[in-house]
């Protein structure tokens, strides 16, 4: 599957099929965003500007931004970018995909990066392609926290709700690529300073 087949099978899917929880409650499903943000403030400074990519519908952006973060909530899906708004004003929207963030910050950099249930769902190459997207978004030392699982036996995704996996050597190569340093967190995604490439 290419990235724009995991964003319009994303854009047109049912919200309960998206995400597991919804079928349980509205409630449980935005709890868990609650949660996840409070998992991603033990790993990023209070009050940094912070980019959240593949943002849906706001489930983690809007705590973040109730956590007292500068919130730029990033989506391909302005329908999703839409119903973030009806529940918080006080975050940036911004209609892009990963090629777009430089067209919307310039020369601006990020505090932090954050795709929770984003990579997961492309093909290894497009999978590189944004994460290198993302670090040249954040500024140097700057947090990332990606959706970028490990696997003894590593595959590639094959439908848009699939989830790929890397093996360590695989990552461990696109990290000296692309310029992360992973940082040991005890969270469930993987957690990486942006460094030099190469270095």
């Amino acid at each position: 599957m290419t990235a724009a087949d995991v964003i319009t099978a994303w854009d047109r899917a049912d919200p309960d099929a998206i995400h597991p929880l919804r079928r349980v409650s509205e409630a449980a499903y935005w709890e868990s965003g609650q949660v996840q943000a409070d998992m991603l403030a033990s790993v990023i400074p209070g009050g940094a500007k912070v980019l959240d990519f593949g943002c849906g519908d706001g489930r983690v952006a809007t705590p973040m931004a109730a956590l007292g973060y500068a919130v730029t909530a990033v989506d391909s899906s302005q329908r999703m970018l839409d119903r973030l708004t009806d529940r918080a004003l006080d975050v940036t929207t911004v209609q892009a995909d990963a090629d777009g963030i430089a067209r919307h910050l310039g020369r601006r950099r990020m505090d932090a990066v954050y795709a929770l249930a984003v990579l997961i769902h492309h093909s290894w190459t497009d999978c590189l392609h944004i994460i290198g997207r993302l670090r040249a978004a954040t500024k140097l030392g700057g947090i990332l926290v990606l959706d970028w699982p490990l696997s003894q036996t590593p595959e590639e995704a094959d439908s848009w709700i699939g989830v790929t996996t890397w093996s360590r050597q695989q990552q461990d190569d696109a990290c000296q690529r692309i310029g992360l340093e992973p940082v040991d967190s005890g969270l469930p995604w993987g957690v990486y300073r942006a460094v030099k490439a190469g270095g």
